[in-house]
């Protein structure tokens, strides 16, 4: 039996007794692992050759369970992508004449680091696993590795060699994720109070994910607004997890795109459940949602974010199910506010505090009291949303020690390091700002940079236009009280 007809019946064999039969690498996130069959590998081999990507040898057979090689997998991949031009560095490679037909292609990848020519030996001739060829084609289509090994699975075994049917399939398949600047959507529908999933025809290029091209190209009616870039899911060609602003139960939206109509849809009234609300600091809460209740941060199954959130990253499939459970989806949280009331008192607004949505593996978006405003100890607080559903939405609010700093160093003339005592275990800097205060009274303002903290350090950014002056000492205190009254000294020596 050759190597194929192994593989196939393996699957096969799978598919009778269930994924649990299959190698750890060959199982499939969400669903039973669907056999590839050899239609499905004609079939992609046909479509590719309609648009001359591939071609047959001299006695005009495909051969494709051969296993194909790394000459022909970089001319599949070039043509595929449009990576076939003359490239800006060529690289340079010792192992193939310039003359033969395999070398502008090979030429094209290795200088893209699409493919390796390590000491000029790019090995034509040398086999490719499935593993690599994932990577590669990854590489090639700037797309994340967790959905191009998705879209391997049916065939996928991680030290494999790759045959030209399977590189064909996984090709095939890759280029219909090709960005365009002129897809269109094809269906949209609203998941929750604040999400919509909408599927294009094609994935939108990064310029029309932007988030200020997208809020022209997003209009909707009846005041319905876009609060954040769309997300391409995981796994996904062309659907998108749109976040907006808080729909209206029984509400009819229309959706234009790029001006042209793109759907109506109806406002979804089920609120996101979350499970409790925590104080972690004097002015700022968070709501906490939990996996195991079957709610998901949306940066766990996005193609953005699949490799930071390392094993936390999965796949939803098209019905946001995975091993037998349908997920809600908590979409950005730019732009979201909750209402929290002490008992007796009025009710406060309390905005969301930005990039603290899902850090350190947990989903516990944080909110904020206005600026100047705190919670004080012993009163009972109750938060309440339009857009999340909290089991236990009250707590007793508590004395909280502020952060302490204790050191300051300069990074560069537009940025410093502040340093605290303790690690505060979660992103409690985010939203808060210093002030350096030089020799002669003269003052700048640094803003944390989301996202920077290490242990019990972060980043602090000057103000646009703000430099430190060479030789200069500042003293470092926090704007407002969230470290109290501590303060660290620096000198700027560049």
């Amino acid at each position: 039996m050759n190597k194929y007809s192994t593989k196939l019946a393996v699957l096969m064999l799978a598919a009778t007794l269930g994924t649990a039969s299959l190698p750890l690498a060959a199982q499939p996130a969400n669903a039973a692992l669907a056999p590839i069959t050899s239609q499905d590998l004609q079939g992609a081999i046909n479509e590719l050759s309609r648009l001359g990507i591939i071609h047959g040898y001299q006695d005009g057979s495909m051969r494709m369970q051969n296993d194909i090689t790394r000459a022909e997998l970089a001319k599949l991949v070039a043509l595929t992508f449009g990576l076939e031009g003359p490239p800006a560095l060529p690289a340079h490679i010792t192992d193939t004449l310039p003359s033969h037909w395999s070398f502008p292609y090979a030429a094209a990848l290795a200088s893209l680091d699409i493919m390796q020519a390590e000491d000029g030996r790019f090995d034509p001739s040398g086999s490719v696993t499935n593993a690599e060829l994932v990577q590669i084609v990854a590489k090639a289509l700037k797309r994340d590795v967790k959905s191009v090994h998705y879209w391997a699975e049916p065939f996928f075994s991680e030290n494999d060699s790759t045959t030209r049917g399977e590189a064909a399939f996984l090709l095939d398949k890759a280029r219909h994720a090709i960005p365009s600047a002129n897809a269109k959507i094809t269906h949209v529908r609203a998941l929750n109070a604040i999400t919509l999933i909408v599927t294009f025809d094609a994935p939108l290029t990064a310029e029309n994910e932007a988030f200020a091209q997208a809020k022209e190209d997003f209009v909707f009616t009846n005041g319905l607004t876009l609060t954040n870039m769309p997300r391409l899911k995981t796994g996904s060609i062309a659907t998108y997890i749109v976040p907006t602003s808080v729909q209206q139960p029984g509400a009819t939206y229309t959706l234009a795109y790029k001006g042209k109509d793109a759907g109506s849809f109806a406002g979804n009234a089920d609120k996101l459940d979350m499970t409790e609300v925590r104080q972690v600091a004097n002015d700022t809460f968070e709501l906490e949602a939990l996996k195991a209740n079957g709610v998901v941060d949306y940066g766990y199954v996005i193609s953005a974010y699949s490799a930071g959130r390392g094993e936390n990253a999965f796949i939803l499939d098209e019905n946001n199910r995975a091993d037998g459970v349908e997920y809600q989806i908590i979409s950005s949280g730019q732009a979201r506010e909750v209402t929290i009331t002490p008992e007796g008192g009025q009710p406060i607004t309390a905005k969301y505090v930005p990039f603290t949505q899902s850090t350190d593996g947990k989903q516990e978006p944080k909110f904020r009291l206005p600026e100047g405003q705190v919670l004080k100890p012993g009163v009972t607080y109750t938060v309440t949303s339009d857009w999340a559903q909290i089991a236990n939405p009250t707590f007793v609010a508590k004395e909280m020690d502020p952060l302490h700093i204790v050191k300051a160093e300069a990074a560069s003339e537009t940025s410093i390091v502040v340093t605290l005592a303790e690690d505060p275990g979660d992103e409690l800097f985010s939203g808060r700002s210093v002030e350096l205060t030089d020799a002669e009274g003269n003052k700048r303002t640094a803003a944390y940079k989301y996202s920077s903290r290490k242990g019990e350090a972060g980043v602090f950014e000057l103000a646009q236009g703000s430099k430190l002056t060479a030789g200069a000492t500042y003293v470092v205190t926090p704007v407002g009280d969230w470290a109290g009254e501590s303060k660290a000294e620096l000198t700027f020596a560049p």
